[in-house]
Parts: structure tokens; C-alpha cells; sequence
């Protein structure tokens, strides 16, 4: 029956996490190649699978891959994260507002805020909201919209609506990358729209930056020198980049 071999076909295919339409053809040699891509299609308008050229891929193990590289952005340069964020924790003491962007070295810092008094949070990241919602002392805000799967940023126009409303004392922001020509820039169109919003309202900005970074322009332009307040880094950039960062009146941590 029809539904029994889908059941069959996603099985196999979530257990391989990426097949060839060949390899289904070998395992029911009874059916048609027709009848195969039309199982396929089935299982994707149902979100079991994404079909690929020749074959299909598992809605998990596409998961999987989206979460294992994740993980290895977290630990690449590490050390350097756990430097900027040792020195980014000296810089929150006692505010009351604080906005946290998107990004693992932002999410490093999230794991060491720790209050007395109350804090107000606002995130477009869940991994810094769970990170502080552990802490009984500080109200944590999410902001609603589209998830983005590369980056575990939330964006759209809920996301918009609710920057535009608020005060914020402080806002953390990450960066992919960071040139004197091109300033901060990311990958994605409406998490530098939202970066701008955020910049807009913030008394003060704070962007957390290892050296890494550095001469790595992408796509969109989300502040220059002149937008920031203070850059938080490893101590290892190098002269040019600091004396442009200066020119800005920039603090460099």
C-alpha cells in the first residue's frame, strides 16, 4: 500500500539522512521511478523530507547539520569568546535596560550575567533568553518573528515593531565581520535592519568583536565606527584597524 511504503520511505530516508532516488529503486524494485518521485513529493508537502536533484534529504538530519554547526561556531575561537566576554560582564554593571543580540560571542556573555537588582532583557536570541531566564532577578523579553535556522536570530516586522517601542540602556551587538571600508556587517538583510533599529534606541552600544573578524566584509552594512560606542576584542587587532576605530572616538576594551 501507498502509505505503508512512504512510512518505509521516510524511515529510510531519516535513518540515511540524505538517498539517492536510485537507492529507493533498488530497495522496491516493484515501483515505478513515476511513483517513486510522486512518495517523495508527498513526504516533502508534509515536511518529512526536502526533496534534492535525484533524490531527497531528511527534515532532521538537515535539522541536525543547521545544529552541529551552530555548535562549531561556538567553539571556534573560544578563548577569545571567553576574553571579550569577561571583559564585556565589567561593562553592564548596574544597568537597568540591556538588549542582547544575536551571535555565539554575545551568547558567551549571556552565560556570566548575574544580578541583585532587577533587569530588564530584551533578545532577538533564544539561546541568551534561556541563558537569562536562569536568573530570578532579570525580566527577559523575546522578540516575536521568523527564526533564522543559521544564525538563531529572530527577525521580521513584529521583531521591528517591538525595537521601535523600547528604551535600552545598553545594546550588545555581535558582528560577522568588520572592515574600515565596509564598517559591521552580517549576512542577513532583515537582522541588519533589526542591528539598526536597536542602534538607533541604545544610550550606549557596545559591540563584541574577536580579531577574527577583521577585514571579513559580508553582504549588508548594519553600523560604521561612528554608530558604536565601545568595542569589546581579543587585543589583537591590528594598527589600522585600531587607529581608524580611534578616529570614531571608539573605546577599545
Amino acid at each position: 500500500m501507498a502509505v505503508d511504503r512512504r512510512v518505509a520511505i521516510n524511515e529510510y530516508i531519516d535513518s540515511q539522512g540524505e538517498v539517492k532516488l536510485s537507492q529507493l529503486a533498488l530497495i522496491f524494485p516493484d515501483v515505478s521511478s513515476m511513483t517513486l518521485r510522486r512518495d517523495l513529493e508527498y513526504l516533502e508537502e508534509n515536511n518529512k523530507i526536502i526533496r534534492t536533484r535525484g533524490g531527497a534529504m531528511s527534515i532532521k538530519y538537515i535539522k541536525s547539520k543547521k545544529e552541529e554547526i551552530y555548535t562549531k561556531r561556538e567553539l571556534e575561537n573560544i578563548q577569545a569568546k571567553n576574553l571579550i566576554a569577561q571583559k564585556a560582564i565589567k561593562l553592564i554593571d548596574g544597568r537597568r535596560s540591556l538588549y542582547l543580540d544575536s551571535g555565539t560571542t554575545v551568547n558567551t556573555l549571556a552565560k556570566l550575567i548575574e544580578t541583585e537588582q532587577e533587569l530588564s532583557v530584551v533578545t532577538s536570541s533564544p539561546v541568551s533568553a534561556m541563558e537569562m531566564a536562569k536568573n530570578p532577578n532579570a525580566s527577559v523579553t523575546v522578540m516575536g518573528g521568523r527564526l533564522n535556522n543559521d544564525t538563531f536570530c529572530i527577525t521580521g516586522q513584529a521583531a521591528m515593531d517591538l525595537a521601535s517601542s523600547i528604551n535600552i540602556d545598553v545594546a550588545i551587538m555581535g558582528t560577522s565581520g568588520f572592515s574600515p571600508k565596509a564598517g559591521f556587517t552580517a549576512g542577513y538583510l532583515e537582522e541588519c535592519n533589526l542591528k539598526r533599529e536597536i542602534i538607533r534606541k541604545a544610550k550606549t552600544v557596545i559591540v563584541l568583536m574577536d580579531s577574527s573578524k577583521v577585514n571579513k566584509d559580508m553582504i549588508f552594512t548594519f553600523a560604521t565606527p561612528e554608530d558604536i560606542d565601545i568595542l569589546v576584542t581579543d587585543g589583537n587587532l591590528d594598527d589600522e584597524t585600531v587607529k581608524e576605530l580611534q578616529k570614531y572616538n571608539v573605546e577599545i576594551v
